[in-house]
């Protein structure tokens, strides 16, 4: 079954401020005053990590159920970071998942493997193709 999701963006006349609608949810994103925006919401790669992390965190509690095994509170933090190489600024994603209740040595290797199957990782490491046009 083909699986469609639409997110639509609005940026303001207000430099950076702008309006995502995804199905009947509205947020609002930025960019930090600094870069010369209002900070009245989050950047774009807050929300892109966001993402990764809700998607991951769900990928998770998903498998988990399927199996059986009561995980307790999940928590994925990511992050970016960047690191200046001779070849330029070389950034990265760093996920640190944790969980709240005991799980063995075998189910956090599974559950690690499943991290990385998460369809928004999978977007990112480039599995996804982008067309883009201007109408």
């Amino acid at each position: 079954m083909a699986k469609n999701v639409t997110s639509e963006v609005i940026l303001s006349e207000k430099k950076y401020l702008g309006e995502a609608k995804m199905r009947n949810h509205f947020a609002v994103l930025d960019e930090p005053i600094k870069d010369g925006g209002g900070d009245s919401g989050p950047t774009p790669v807050e929300y892109l990590l966001t993402a990764i992390g809700g998607c991951v965190a769900m990928t998770l509690r998903m498998y988990a159920e399927r199996k059986g095994w009561n995980l307790g509170k999940i928590k994925v933090i990511v992050s970016q970071k960047e690191e200046l190489t001779s070849s330029g600024i070389r950034k990265s994603l760093l996920e640190e998942i944790s969980i709240e209740n005991e799980i063995t040595e075998d189910q956090r290797i599974k559950l690690l493997e499943i991290a990385g199957k998460c369809p928004v990782a999978k977007m990112i490491k480039g599995e996804t193709e982008i067309a883009t046009s201007i109408q």
